[in-house]
Formats: C-alpha cells, structure tokens, sequence
C-alpha cells in the first residue's frame, strides 16, 4: 500500500489505470527516473481497482473458444518495475485544485502530477432492452455466455450491430463480422445462416479507406449491410431491433458492440463532459494544471485503441518526467495509430495513421494473421516495457 504523500521526500506521480496505457506509463517513467526513484525523491504510484491486467483484445477469439479467458490476464504487480507502488484502490473523486484523489477505503492520495488512464465504461442501458436482449465480447463473462450461445447456433438470423461510436477497438465489428462468416463455413453452417452487419453512420465504417474496402468485402461474403441504422431500442422477447428512423430487423441471435461512456469520474472531476478533455498533442488536461490524460478516456480525434494508448504512454511518460525534473516537456503525439484487423480466421490486414496520414486497407494475408497473433502472444513483454 502507499504510504500518505506527506512522508514522501520530493514528489509523487499518481497514475489511474492499471490497463495498457497507465503500465506502460508507470514502467518507462520508472526507467527514465531511476536515479529519483532509487534515492527516494520521487515515488510514482499506480491506482488500480483490480488486481489483474487484462488484455481484452484477447476476448474476441474467446468468443470462438480460440482462447481462454485465463489467456487475458496477468498479475498487476507482475507487469510493473518494482520501484512502482501498485495501491488496489478505486478512486472516487478527484479535486484537482487541492491534487488530491479520494479513494473509495475513505483514504486519499495527494499528487504532484497526476495520469488517467481509466479506459471507456460500457453503458449497454443507454439503450432500451440492449442489455437483456445483446450479446457482446467486451467483457470477460460476457465472451463466455456469447461462446456459449454461438457453439449451439446452427440456423437463423445474426445480426451484429455497432449500437455505439466511438467505442474500444473500432475494428472489432469487422472482425466479428468476417471471423464468424468463416466459423460457419468451417462448420458447414454458414448456408443456414444469415448475417446482417448494421452500423450507425452512413458507411460500413467511420473511416473512408475502411469503407471503401469492407463494402464490397461484405457483399462478397454474402452479410446484409445496413447503413445509418441508428439503434433505438431492443425486443429481447419478440427478438427484434429498431432503429430510430423506424428500421426493424428480427434476429435469432444479437452480437452488439454496446454504448461507451467515460464514465461519472470526468464529469466529477470537471474534466470533460464525457471524456476527459486533453490537448491533442500534449494530452494535458485542458481543464487542469498537471493532469494528463490517454488512452479511450480522452476526446483525442482518433481511435480508441490499444495502439494509440501505447504510443501516448510514451509521450505522457515523456513529458511527466520533463516537468518532475523542473525541465520543459517537449514530446509531443502525432496521433500515431496501428490497428490489426482479423479478415477471417486465417487471414488479416492492418491500418497505420496519425492526424496527418490517411489510412490505407492493406491486401489481408495470413503472415499479417499470424503477426497479430505472435502481438497478442508477446503483450505482456510490451506493457512490462521489455520490448
């Protein structure tokens, strides 16, 4: 546990977050700062509200009971340098004039520099019936039932439907949409099966280069495409979905990638209305003074993914170093972004962008499938900072 900031001899750095972008934070501000650290100037502290890092990209290939859920986690304190504190906590407020935090054991924290690294919250209830009546592969339980639910669907209607943008890995929809499409056919199913793939805006994909090349894809692969289908609510009992300009599609089985939110802490905090304002190249809280922010709880104009937490990881640890040594920061994100995207079971394609490049749909192969798998298999080596 940490000990109260009034016995620290120097200054403190409070991280929020024990997902990719938080760790990675906490592990190279420990290599920058070693000296401070190891002559006890310095204490950097990470608050997280579980003991277990989890790797939910991971969860996807639970789904199709390609991998466990035991396969996503990893021990916290496994993850970080050990000159990092590691408080299992849940922080409830933060009052950025005093910099403190108030933690939910009625303790508190002071800082000198604060991260938030808290992630998106999923708000399946936004919408009427969406939690009782959609499956989706978010959460640990949830690919489990959906696992569950797809090994003894053999005919009908499935429809996957993006309820919500932005949310956690915009690719994922797509992956969904093509890996099952492939699943089935492997099984023999895939005739008596029809797929429907639905999303909110008037394309496929928020991003045209992924438009342009998943349309076709779909009316290739035989799935159902419905643009501009902004979901209003869910009949589980009747088992249809309504979009509000008065669409309907019955189902048999539903796959949604739910509403995210960021959840009542930004608001709290008077950070942000939803996400946490940052600027889009420090990302310093525009609301505060020493508050950084990454990763999907920001208003940051690109993806929320794992990727770009990473990479703005860097620059947060980059300048919080910088200003704990009186210095002027000068690392800045370019919104660097490299998303994988599964094109079925044995073949996939990548996209890299930032604010300035646009991104471009490489053909899908199976070495760039294997690639991101061998990712997946040496994550642990990346957030631990050994690669």
């Amino acid at each position: 546990m940490a000990t109260d900031s009034t016995d620290v001899d120097g200054q403190r750095v409070v991280i929020v977050g024990g997902g990719t972008g938080g760790t990675v934070v906490a592990n190279k501000l420990s290599d920058a700062l070693r000296e401070e650290l190891e002559a006890g100037t310095l204490e950097v502290t990470l608050v997280t509200d579980t003991p277990d890092h989890v790797y939910k990209p991971i969860f996807l290939y639970v789904a199709f009971d390609r991998k466990s859920v035991a396969d996503s986690r990893r021990p916290q304190q496994e993850l970080l340098d050990r000159r990092v504190e590691c408080r299992l906590d849940h922080v409830t407020a933060i009052d950025t004039d005093e910099k403190r935090l108030s933690l939910e054991d009625d303790d508190s924290l002071d800082y000198d520099h604060l991260v938030i690294a808290t992630g998106a919250t999923l708000d399946p209830e936004a919408v009427d019936g969406l939690a009782e009546g959609g499956h989706h592969f978010y959460t640990a339980d949830a690919a489990e039932a959906l696992r569950d639910e797809l090994a003894t669907f053999t005919a009908g209607h499935l429809v996957l439907s993006t309820v919500g943008i932005p949310h956690m890995c915009p690719a994922a929809p797509i992956e969904f949409a093509l890996i099952v499409d492939d699943w089935l056919r492997e099984r023999g199913r895939r005739d008596d099966v029809e797929l429907t793939y639905t999303y909110p805006v008037d394309g496929a994909h928020t991003i045209e280069s992924i438009d342009d090349w998943l349309t076709p894809l779909l009316a290739e692969r035989d799935i159902a495409l419905e643009i501009a289908f902004e979901v209003e609510s869910v009949d589980p009992d009747h088992e249809h979905i309504t979009a509000t300009d008065g669409r309907s599609l019955e189902y048999d089985l539903l796959v949604t990638i739910p509403p995210h939110v960021g959840g009542p802490l930004v608001e709290r905090a008077e950070l942000g209305e939803e996400w946490i304002e940052v600027d889009n190249h420090t990302l310093e809280a525009t609301r505060a003074e020493d508050v950084y922010a990454l990763g999907d709880i920001t208003d940051v104009p690109t993806s929320k993914a794992g990727s770009a937490a990473h990479y703005q990881a860097g620059v947060v640890a980059d300048r919080v170093a910088s200003a704990v040594r009186g210095q002027t920061p000068t690392t800045t994100y370019d919104g660097r972004t490299l998303c994988f995207v599964e094109a079925g079971l044995e073949e996939a394609t990548f996209v890299s962008f930032d604010y300035d490049l646009d991104p471009v749909v490489r053909p899908p192969s199976q070495f760039v499938h294997w690639a991101k798998l061998a990712y997946n298999e040496s994550y642990w080596l990346t957030a631990r900072g050994l690669l």
